[in-house]
């Protein structure tokens, strides 16, 4: 069975998320992150539409290192309710899914 997931998150600027990408890939929570161009988000927030620039980030990781990668992204995340959004990955290239699981590995270590 495949328990790879693809993770998404948005920060507000490009050094926030390139921060956040590197910690997550240092902390084997990830085995690639992509940082994505910014992008405009709108959005209702505490009864208002908001608009934000913000910088995408997709995560690759697995079900096993999910919790761990969460709590990483809650705690160095500036948004008082971040968008962490996990979805399954059913399909794929075998030896990239491979590899993604050996490069979150090291949690099981």
């Amino acid at each position: 069975m495949n328990d790879i997931l693809l993770v998404i998150t948005n920060l507000p600027d490009a050094q926030a998320a390139g921060q956040l990408a590197r910690r997550l890939i240092e902390e084997r929570v990830a085995a690639c992150v992509n940082q994505l161009a910014p992008c405009t988000s709108t959005y209702r927030w505490q009864g208002n539409i908001e608009t934000a620039t913000e910088v995408p980030l997709l995560i690759k990781t697995t079900c096993a290192a999910y919790p761990r990668l969460e709590q990483l992204i809650r705690a160095a995340h500036p948004y008082e309710l971040p968008e962490i959004i996990a979805v399954p990955v059913t399909a794929g290239l075998p030896a990239y899914l491979d590899w993604v699981s050996r490069e979150t590995d090291a949690l099981k270590e």
